[in-house]
This record gives structure tokens, sequence and C-alpha cells, in this order.
């Protein structure tokens, strides 16, 4: 997808349940697998990326489509932390998991 569209037009979705993996997936597809393992090792893709529970986010989907296939899902998950996660990823500012 992003060889054929130009990333401004471009944005990463995340679903993922955990801060850590949240944190993964994105740095994956901004800078790269930070992992060196995968197919996206050292390849920046510079993508927008956010989590589908944050609020910023939220508050673009209709209530009806939230509630039937995020709500659920929110419920169980760390959202502040996954959202502070994902936007310092977003902010060039998540390169290690912060301490404390």
């Amino acid at each position: 997808m992003a060889e054929r569209f130009h990333k401004e037009d471009l944005v990463v979705l995340l679903g993922t349940p955990t801060e850590d993996s949240s944190r993964l997936y994105a740095l994956t597809v901004t800078s790269g697998d930070p992992s060196w393992a995968g197919a996206l090792a050292g390849v920046a893709l510079d993508l927008p990326v956010y989590h589908v529970a944050e609020k910023a986010l939220k508050a673009q989907i209709s209530p009806a489509d939230y509630e039937e296939h995020v709500a659920l899902m929110a419920m169980a998950m760390d959202v502040d932390a996954i959202a502070l996660a994902v936007r310092g990823v977003r902010e060039g500012q998540a390169a290690q998991r912060p301490s404390g």
C-alpha cells in the first residue's frame, strides 16, 4: 500500500490490545521493524499511526459503530497507556518504553 499511494493519503489504524504491542506496531510502520526481524527492518515508512480507541479517533466514529466494533475491546484495555504509546511514536518520542 505504501508503495502504491502517497504517505500523505494513508493512515495506519491499530487495534492492538496492549501498550507494548501498540508501540511495536506503531514503530514498525513509522521507522521500521525495531526487532530487525521482519520485512520492514530498516524501512521507514513514516506513516501516521493511530489506535482505534484513542479519544480523538473515537470522536470520528459513529457511536453505533464504536459500540458494535470497539467498545467491548476498549473496556478490557488500558486505553490511556495505549494512546500515550502510539502518540509518542507519532510525535517521535517513543523509541523506548518510558521507565517508571
